[in-house]
């Protein structure tokens, strides 16, 4: 098992829950997170006066999966969150050791 972690912009996240929910994944956890990459934060006008932020909002999906499903929720996530542009976000892959399902006892994959 794996944990497919993104962080995307918030913009893109309702077409990414959409197209993930579309081949077979609704379940996910998502966070709001605030972060910075390459690109340093942005640059906002308001009223006139220029302000730095340095801190970016995006959201963070993480997402667990067996191994032989993440290419194909890697490859959903890509296609909806990809502009081009700085700031498109990341994707981490990271394995999963043990998931258990409180309510059942459930392990492994069948816990998922």
């Amino acid at each position: 098992m794996k944990k497919v972690l993104a962080i995307v912009r918030e913009e893109c996240f309702t077409m990414i829950k959409d197209a993930l929910s579309d081949i077979g994944y609704p379940g996910m956890t998502v966070t709001d997170v605030k972060g910075h990459g390459n690109q340093k934060g942005s640059t906002e006008h308001w009223r006139g006066r220029t302000y730095k932020t340095d801190y970016i909002k995006k959201i963070q999906l993480e997402i667990v999966v067996p191994d032989d499903e993440v290419e194909k929720i890697v490859q959903c996530i890509v296609k909806e969150a990809q502009t081009g542009n700085i700031g498109d976000g990341k994707i981490f892959i990271s394995p999963i050791e043990d998931v258990i399902r409180i309510r059942t006892g459930d392990r492994g994959e069948n816990a998922i």
